[in-house]
């Protein structure tokens, strides 16, 4: 019988969907090496059951408030009744007690994080994929908890390991820019960049969008600046396709900056919740992004400026890419699922 993996991760308009996805990614790792995997979820979407389905990936529903310990006890239930080698959890709201609730179930856990959230690790592997991971930020963690940090685990989903020898040019000047704020934006920061865009000539944008965006009927009513032209996708199941087709990038701090870059896009970021800000400091920090700071900071014509900028700049293209390929290389899936299958 196939080893099983049980995965908890939400998604939702109110926390996005970027947990559930790098998930995703961990989940094909996994069915990569004859596995099967399991998502355990009290939160989430039409668009996301629909994505995990169509994976091949069975969904549990769970009627619990997340994070809580009735949360961690209908889990447990679940890993049991499934035989699972493993519980994978990845949200801002698995503390402490969580952990240890489904540790004292007598299941292997590995919790995917971003900035230290919990108070206390007591999880078997922490995995933060970002470039500011450090042993440091989880000093308080158990002897036994092992850290898999920096973007050597860098989860990609399947779709993008088929352009691992992709070259982009560098056409200068630029003229096609992919805009990705992630699958809610509930601040409606892509209406900004869309306005950003009015003030710009010659530019062909894709702007990408998830089906729970609440501004969604909006964005889709849109009409494109004068000077340019615009195209809406909505839960775009292409990605890799998308980046390759374009130029440069507006994307938030998160988990698409590794994507990005493994396709090497340049990008201008912007920070659109707490946790994105390490991140956005320290990609642009290591020259793989330019830093535009906290969205609601940054009118319009900055940003138009800071495109028109970037798009002249062929060679900061240039280098912006190469050390992007050079950071991600997409085997991060793989790494992780090889780590929980030996253990």
């Amino acid at each position: 019988m196939p080893e099983r993996i049980l995965i908890r991760a939400d998604g939702s308009p109110r926390t996005g969907t970027g947990h559930v996805m790098r998930c995703l990614a961990l989940a094909q790792g996994w069915q990569r090496t004859g596995g099967q995997a399991i998502f355990a979820q009290a939160e989430t979407t039409p668009a996301l059951q629909e994505r995990l389905s169509g994976e091949g990936l069975e969904v549990v529903r769970l009627k619990v408030a997340p994070g809580t310990e009735e949360d961690a006890g209908q889990t447990a239930i679940e890993a049991r009744s499934n035989a699972v080698t493993a519980v994978v959890a990845d949200g801002y709201v698995f503390g402490a007690l969580w952990q240890r609730r489904i540790k004292d179930a007598g299941f292997r856990l590995l919790l995917v994080d971003d900035f230290a959230h919990a108070e206390h690790y007591s999880a078997d592997w922490v995995l933060n994929q970002n470039l500011n991971a450090d042993p440091a930020l989880y000093a308080r963690r158990e002897p036994h908890t092992q850290l898999l940090l920096g973007t050597r685990y860098a989860l990609l989903r399947r779709d993008f390991l088929a352009w691992s020898k992709w070259q982009l040019e560098y056409p200068p000047p630029a003229r096609r820019v992919l805009v990705t704020l992630g699958g809610s934006d509930p601040d409606n920061v892509t209406g900004k960049v869309i306005d950003a865009l009015g003030h710009l000539r010659d530019w062909d944008a894709v702007v990408v969008v998830g089906g729970s965006n609440p501004n969604l009927a909006a964005l889709q009513a849109a009409r494109a600046p004068s000077q340019c032209g615009l195209r809406l996708v909505v839960d775009a199941r292409n990605m890799p396709q998308l980046m390759a087709e374009t130029d440069v990038a507006v994307a938030a701090a998160g988990t698409t900056s590794w994507e990005l870059a493994f396709m090497g896009l340049p990008a201008l970021t912007l920070v659109l919740a707490d946790n994105q800000r390490a991140n956005a400091e320290y990609l642009h920090a290591a020259g793989l992004s330019r830093n535009l700071g906290w969205h609601s900071q940054v009118s319009p014509e900055s940003l138009a400026r800071q495109l028109e900028a970037l798009r002249t700049d062929a060679l900061a293209r240039t280098e912006m890419s190469r050390r992007g390929r050079a950071t991600v290389d997409g085997a991060g899936a793989e790494r992780v699922a090889a780590i929980l299958r030996a253990s």
